[in-house]
């Protein structure tokens, strides 16, 4: 089953529908524009939609598997997750990356996964444990330091 994401002026996508992988190859075959415009013959644009774009369900093209939001990058022909946080920014594989790196220690205890969550106002990785104690992670110690909530 192929898949295409509908996109609006802006590029960002609008929805995701499915098509049938035999309309697909007796109309241009894969990834081609002749696809796409059949495509919006069996499943008209919406409103303010301005056209189809194929998206590959297993990330086989187009960098990843498009969502509603995301945005589809024509000139480096790949659909772009949305930024999780205001600070975050795209690194070179167009991955969001958050101005922390992530902790390299996510257990506590007997191998008991701490939840780890961003934390925007404080430009930090926070970690809640089974007990609700949060914990702000420090990247220079490489260790976990307890906030008092």
């Amino acid at each position: 089953m192929a898949h295409f994401a509908e996109i609006d002026l802006n590029n960002i996508v609008l929805r995701v529908n499915c098509a049938c992988n035999q309309d697909i190859a007796n109309n241009g075959g894969e990834q081609s524009e002749q696809a796409a415009q059949h495509f919006a013959t069996v499943s008209p644009l919406s409103q303010n939609g301005i056209k189809w774009i194929q998206t590959s369900y297993n990330n086989n093209f187009r960098k990843q598997y498009a969502g509603i939001g995301y945005t589809f990058d024509s000139i480096k022909n790949k659909f772009i997750s949305p930024q999780p946080f205001a600070s975050w920014s795209l690194d070179s594989n167009d991955d969001w990356k958050a101005p922390v790196v992530f902790p390299t220690v996510t257990t506590y205890g007997d191998n008991v996964n701490y939840s780890i969550s961003w934390d925007e106002s404080n430009l930090r990785w926070t970690g809640k444990d089974d007990q609700n104690n949060i914990f702000a992670w420090s990247p220079e110690t490489s260790s976990w330091i307890a906030t008092g909530n």
